[in-house]
């Protein structure tokens, strides 16, 4: 039966560092048009997460951690023509945020998956679980 825990305390742990991994993604995609409000100001800039392994000394368990939410250095700002904009340089540009929308609904559909994963292991550890107390009857 211990075994069966620790496959759940396991899951569980990938579950929420998904839940987390969603929750980055939902607000990349929310904020995907936000622009800078005034001159020379900079837009909103996309949000990465990163994961580590930690010890459970309790359990006795590596369970996967949310190490970091940082920023994305690498991938640029794009500009579009809106010379209307508040933040729009002297040539009419306007910086927008480094988002890549289909990007991000791609990392979305991989966290939805191995969220779906974790789940689909506590059911199975559940039932199993149930099945030995019914023979234990």
């Amino acid at each position: 039966m211990t075994d069966i825990w620790q496959n759940m305390s396991i899951s569980a742990a990938g579950m929420r560092a998904q839940g987390e991994r969603t929750r980055v993604i939902v607000e990349n995609l929310a904020n995907a048009d936000t622009t800078a409000l005034t001159k020379g100001g900079k837009p909103y800039q996309r949000q990465i997460i990163s994961f580590k392994n930690e010890m459970d000394r309790q359990q006795g368990l590596r369970l996967v951690k949310v190490d970091k939410v940082k920023p994305d250095m690498v991938s640029p700002f794009d500009q579009k023509y809106m010379p209307d904009h508040p933040a729009a340089d002297d040539a009419g540009y306007v910086k927008m945020p480094n988002v890549n929308t289909f990007m991000e609904m791609m990392d979305m559909r991989e966290a939805q998956r191995s969220y779906e994963a974790n789940l689909g292991m506590i059911e199975q550890s559940r039932d199993m679980m149930q099945k030995t107390i019914n023979l234990l009857q």
